[in-house]
């Protein structure tokens, strides 16, 4: 594994857009693993700036995110394909056609999973996963549990993730209490991970996740087992790592 130190979010989001937009270069048709929530954000920031100089082109790009909640539609503002289309594919000249989410709208669940994974397959898989790391250390939305969940699949939140979850609705009760996400197995089938993570409040999860026992009731902790793992953090994500 590879760790990238950063002194603040903005150097972090920075460090990050650097290594995805190589890749964009390295590979015009890529296959981007993308990820919601507010870490990435700074780094779709990043990316839009340099499009609009002209330095990327995403037109041949396709992209693959991790999930969706279960019952939200794509023009509800809380969806992640409305984040996506708010936060980066708007703003860049990518073919909405190749950007997929699974379709939360899909109330049979073996369905939208299938269907999903089929879409995976048929873009060959994952050149680079972005990754966010969840304060209970899951990645996407797979919870702690007792086993490394492979493809995707519905998962029920845990209580901790809807908490967390319910700053961005109007309502407790309107946070959706289950989602689609991508599974273990098919983050690990990535050829490139990027994690990245600000905040103090990150730092325990970090070294637990990192440095501590490979299991799944840290999610995370199996990226420990990847090949080409690169941790972008700021200083105080960081802050609690062996020397």
């Amino acid at each position: 594994m590879k760790i990238i130190k950063t002194t603040d979010y903005y150097h972090m989001s920075r460090m990050a857009a650097n290594i995805l937009s190589a890749q964009v270069i390295i590979k015009p048709d890529c296959v981007l693993g993308l990820a919601t929530g507010s870490t990435p954000i700074g780094t779709y920031e990043q990316l839009i700036r340099w499009y609009e100089k002209g330095d990327l082109d995403f037109s041949q790009v396709r992209t693959i995110n991790l999930d969706e909640y279960k019952g939200l539609s794509p023009e509800n503002d809380q969806s992640y394909r409305y984040f996506m289309n708010e936060h980066l594919f708007r703003h860049i000249n990518i073919n909405l056609d190749h950007t997929h989410v699974p379709n939360g709208l899909e109330s049979d669940p073996v369905k939208a999973c299938e269907d999903y994974n089929r879409i995976i397959r048929e873009n060959g898989g994952v050149d680079l996963q972005l990754l966010g790391l969840g304060l209970n250390g899951h990645i996407g939305f797979n919870e702690p549990g007792a086993a490394f969940e492979k493809e995707t699949h519905c998962v029920d939140l845990t209580q901790s993730t809807i908490d967390a979850n319910s700053r961005f609705f109007d309502h407790m009760d309107l946070v959706p209490k289950q989602a689609y996400t991508v599974g273990i197995k098919t983050i690990m089938q990535a050829k490139k991970i990027v994690v990245i993570a600000s905040g103090e409040n990150k730092a325990d999860i970090i070294a637990k996740a990192f440095w501590g026992p490979i299991t799944p009731s840290v999610p995370a902790s199996v990226l420990q087992l990847h090949n080409d793992v690169v941790l972008v953090g700021d200083e105080a994500a960081l802050s609690k790592i062996p020397e």
